[in-house]
């Protein structure tokens, strides 16, 4: 247990961890593409990304409940850890909040579910396949109970053991998806995929459980949580909702909007392609953050700013790594990269490419201040940031359209970056007004 405590406040460590797991989780997410472009005809695989896209929405809809939890529980621990006290005063986290976060999470998977249904019974999400969209957007949906588990071990130290298991569960769900290919029933490879999702973020939930010492009573006490909510957190909570809800449009909106200006496949494709790349690269900044987290809010909370400075700019620093990192495999593999994951039904340019770059590395710079300023409950600030991206996203495609028709997709790149670029210098501005708080 020394030993593991040990590699857990070793941010170099955890930092190579998690990578290692975002490794896997990438390794995934392109192998679900490069399986389902293969497995289903052209006009199913275009259907296949809206439903990709609805599920997108419908993951981060939870409006960022589990950043606020994991915000409010690493204060309490560490109150209760360093501090010698609870952290439970007024207003102060409460675990029946779990209950009642957790209660919203099914209702929101149930929610979803009912839409997509409707969709398919309507005929407005064109499948001959419903059964296989159905178990591939509740498979995606279970990634809210492993956002819930992840964050509250994450709040109370226990980062290695969440890694560990989402390891595992993704080396079995890859080996499934690309059986596939090996002839396995694509309904029959995503069913056991979601059954071994279930047992694994199962477990995870029931060591939360066992961590923060909860009873049965907590996971059901939704008076008593709600009523906390109501009285102490709605500030928070609406702030972050829509924050969260601004996000999920601004960057799955182009999906519909690229669908709306025109039929031709290929734009689509090429966002896709940079939806792809900034997940990437959001996962792998993300896994950096979270390893420097720990550190980063003891930091802030304890009212150490030369330190908090120092420990921001080595994030940043950190992060533009990566951003290099994956610009140098794009200028020099990306057209071929491209083609082997369409398999070759469309081709990628230059200037795309010099665009997606351009973009990335604005993107970079958000990830970093949204990732920290989410552990730190600044949702306000983050609100108030997310309001011109998605103006911009929203307005790029039709833009794009009005303005250069014949070059449209690299119109709307063009705008799309310019719209990152500019958010990102807010961003700076919102770290540097951190720091002074």
């Amino acid at each position: 247990m020394n030993r593991l405590a040990r590699m857990e406040g070793s941010a170099r460590i955890l930092a190579l961890v998690k990578l290692a797991n975002v490794g896997l989780v990438l390794i995934w997410g392109f192998a679900v593409t490069f399986v389902f472009v293969r497995a289903l005809p052209i006009a199913e695989f275009q259907a296949f990304l809206l439903l990709v896209a609805f599920g997108n929405f419908t993951i981060s809809a939870e409006f960022g409940l589990t950043s606020i939890i994991y915000a409010r529980l690493r204060q309490h621990w560490l109150a209760h850890v360093e501090g010698g006290g609870n952290g439970a005063g007024d207003g102060g986290f409460r675990l029946e909040e779990m209950g009642v976060l957790f209660l919203f999470l099914g209702l929101l998977v149930a929610g979803g579910t009912l839409i997509l249904i409707g969709a398919l019974a309507g005929g407005w999400l064109a499948t001959g396949m419903p059964l296989l969209f159905l178990l591939f957007f509740l498979s995606a949906c279970l990634n809210l109970p492993a956002l819930l588990a992840k964050r509250a071990l994450a709040a109370v130290d226990g980062n290695f053991l969440w890694e560990g298991l989402d390891c595992a569960r993704r080396v079995v769900t890859i080996g499934l998806l690309l059986s596939i290919l090996g002839g396995l029933d694509p309904r029959m490879s995503v069913a056991l995929q979601l059954a071994v999702s279930i047992v694994v973020i199962g477990y995870a939930i029931a060591h939360v459980h066992r961590r923060l010492n909860m009873t049965r009573r907590h996971w059901f006490a939704f008076r008593t949580g709600g009523g906390h909510v109501r009285a102490h957190y709605l500030g928070d909570i609406g702030a972050s909702a829509a924050f969260t809800l601004s996000d999920i449009i601004a960057y799955n909106a182009p999906y519909f909007t690229i669908a709306a200006m025109t039929t031709d496949a290929r734009p689509m494709l090429i966002f896709d392609f940079f939806f792809k790349m900034s997940r990437s690269l959001s996962m792998l900044v993300r896994a950096m953050v979270e390893a420097a987290l720990p550190r980063i809010t003891r930091a802030y909370h304890a009212g150490e700013g030369a330190r908090l400075r120092q420990l921001l700019t080595r994030a940043l620093g950190a992060a533009m790594v990566f951003a290099i990192g994956l610009a140098a495999v794009l200028l020099g593999v990306g057209d071929r990269l491209f083609a082997i994951l369409f398999d070759g039904r469309a081709a990628i340019d230059r200037a795309d490419i010099g665009l997606i770059i351009l973009a990335l590395g604005a993107l970079t710079i958000i990830c970093v201040s949204v990732y920290v300023q989410a552990a730190l409950g600044q949702f306000g600030p983050l609100l108030a940031r997310s309001l011109p991206f998605l103006a911009g996203s929203l307005a790029s495609a039709p833009l794009a359209l009005l303005l250069w028709p014949d070059r449209f997709d690299l119109a709307f790149l063009s705008l799309y970056a310019l719209t990152l670029l500019g958010v990102a210098g807010l961003h700076l501005l919102s770290l540097k007004r951190l720091l002074r708080a």
